[in-house]
């Protein structure tokens, strides 16, 4: 959810080397199953978009809700985190609110212009976190992040004609990087807040922000939601949501953060490939030379980085 927003993956320091070598690598291999489960649910919250026949209103307050319900009993567990004051929980709930237009508009994407291109469209974000942090904090542009932003770009105009369908596909790669460009925001903001708050919990109170924000706006829709629509919102909340991101965060103790960027860049694949094999989504090789160049340049940004998003989308 989106994060280094709100969590660098450098916050997560691996274990002790006390362990035998056996234990230790058994350790690195059940990670880095975990890293491409919780890839796999992130994916599926695109093709749970796809499937739910709601407004992307009540898609994300349906997320926000059942995911509350998997952290609020993990914050128990855990001891309740770190103290925040009223100031820190206000921050992190704004944080939330931010998190919670940047879905909008990720929802918004997969239901006017389908999964492959919502997707691919918001994996852009590293380009508009290169181009934003040396605009606002005066950075000079290396030749690595020019390089990162012209593979997105032509990645994009691959994708953009490709669906073949006009407008929708076009409208939809265009809120996809609008959410993408949301994103990048939320990450250099967070990166900035140095709130002192563990995953789970900072997690916790952004979601309080995402359903107090939206609903206002979702409590007129409640009876209009069939049986089948609440359970694929509990499974996007508590799969693609609570699960993905402690089985995220559970895995940096193990394996490292650039490790962790690439495997989490494959989130679109695990998408594509499931409205492939579900809706009969069919991308064409034009979609998929783009995906390519998007795809390596989120890859080459993590790796250079070393920090991951922990809920992308």
């Amino acid at each position: 959810m989106a994060r280094d927003h709100p969590h660098d993956a450098h916050h997560w320091r691996a274990p002790p080397y006390n362990r035998t070598l056996l234990r230790g690598q058994m350790n690195r291999s059940q990670a880095f199953l975990q890293l491409h489960v919780a890839a796999m649910l992130y994916g599926l919250s695109a093709l749970f978009g796809q499937a739910l026949t709601v407004s992307p209103v009540m898609i994300v307050f349906g997320r926000g809700l059942f995911a509350l319900a998997v952290l609020l009993p993990l914050c128990a567990w855990a001891g309740g985190g770190q103290r925040l004051s009223l100031a820190e929980r206000l921050k992190l709930m704004l944080l939330g609110a931010a998190l919670a237009v940047h879905w909008l508009l990720f929802f918004l994407a997969i239901q006017v212009g389908g999964v492959a291109v919502a997707t691919l469209g918001f994996a852009t974000f590293p380009a508009f976190t290169a181009i934003s942090e040396r605009l606002l904090f005066s950075q000079p542009m290396a030749g690595k992040d020019w390089a990162i932003i012209v593979l997105a770009s032509l990645g994009l105009v691959l994708i953009g004609p490709a669906d073949g369908t006009g407008g929708g596909a076009l409208a939809g790669l265009g809120w996809g990087v609008l959410s993408g460009a949301t994103y990048a925001g939320i990450a250099i903001v967070n990166k900035r807040l140095h709130i002192q708050a563990g995953g789970p919990q900072s997690s916790l109170w952004q979601m309080i922000g995402i359903v107090l924000l939206l609903l206002p706006f979702a409590s007129g829709q409640w009876a209009a939601v069939s049986p089948r629509d609440w359970l694929l919102l509990a499974g996007l909340g508590v799969l693609c949501t609570g699960l993905a991101y402690t089985l995220f965060i559970t895995s940096l103790k193990h394996v490292s953060a650039n490790v962790a960027a690439v495997v989490i860049a494959m989130e679109p694949v695990y998408a594509i490939a499931g409205a492939w094999l579900l809706f009969g989504d069919h991308p064409t090789v034009a979609m998929l030379a783009g995906g390519a160049l998007i795809l390596g340049a989120v890859a080459w940004a993590g790796r250079r980085s070393g920090a991951v998003a922990a809920e992308p989308a």
